[in-house]
């Protein structure tokens, strides 16, 4: 494999190693925290307290490392487009763009995870939303715009995004004695999850469909609609065997 070719797999080995372990833990804690919370049976719980503590810091965690995954994933592609149409001298400012929109990202979620008043978080998740939303946007990332019910960037966009509102909720679950942000904390995360499985299908299918990039001069001339490729066999030369 080339370099870029290993670049391309730091996005999927980033979601199996970190991220998708991540989510087992956190839907682990919060399985404990809701039945401990709903427990009615007198005596000590054998729940212990700390899951719900737990079950936060992990959700942060999360947060930011799908945000973080979601940004690896939209830099190879753009990166990518970037060097291969030299953008840097036909449209630089296009690239400078670029570059404000991944450090304001960044940024803005530093900045989510600080913020106390409801209004600066809902400013923060907004501008780390958008931030992710218009960076897929860019040229060069594979959205599959015809087949969006199975895609893994849209997959990919609303499971992030969603992150994100749970991340700047989380105290307001703990303020709000009618539990209505609990049940949408509750859905958000149900949602995520559902599109977290679907990720780990539609990320599976798109790797079978990349090639290495030595493959892809011989791969592309192949009709995708009918399934068919050139017959190359012809054209190969005849080696005799070795003599004994």
């Amino acid at each position: 494999m080339t370099l870029n070719d290993v670049i391309l797999l730091l996005h999927p080995v980033f979601a199996v190693v970190v991220v998708f372990p991540l989510i087992g833990m956190v839907l682990n804690r919060s399985i404990l925290t809701r039945r401990r919370r709903l427990q009615t049976s007198p005596g000590k719980s054998k729940i212990p307290p700390q899951v719900g503590p737990e079950h936060v810091q992990m959700g942060r965690w999360l947060t930011g490392s799908v945000v973080g995954l979601a940004l690896l994933g939209l830099a190879a592609p753009i990166s990518r487009k970037i060097l291969e149409t030299q953008l840097w001298i036909t449209n630089p400012f296009q690239v400078v763009f670029i570059v404000c929109m991944f450090l304001a990202t960044i940024g803005s979620l530093v900045l989510l995870y600080r913020a106390k008043p409801w209004y600066w978080r809902a400013t923060f998740a907004g501008l780390t939303s958008l931030g992710v939303i218009v960076l897929g946007l860019q040229d060069g990332v594979f959205r599959r715009d015809d087949e969006w019910f199975v895609s893994h960037f849209y997959y990919g966009m609303i499971a992030t995004v969603l992150m994100i509102l749970s991340l700047a909720m989380v105290q307001d679950i703990y303020r709000d004695r009618t539990q209505v942000w609990r049940r949408i904390h509750i859905l958000l995360n149900c949602v995520a999850t559902l599109l977290f499985l679907g990720q780990g299908i539609t990320g599976t299918r798109d790797l079978l469909e990349i090639p290495l990039s030595w493959q892809k001069p011989h791969l592309y001339r192949c009709d995708f609609a009918n399934q068919t490729c050139p017959d190359v066999s012809s054209q190969l030369p005849i080696v005799s065997p070795p003599l004994v």
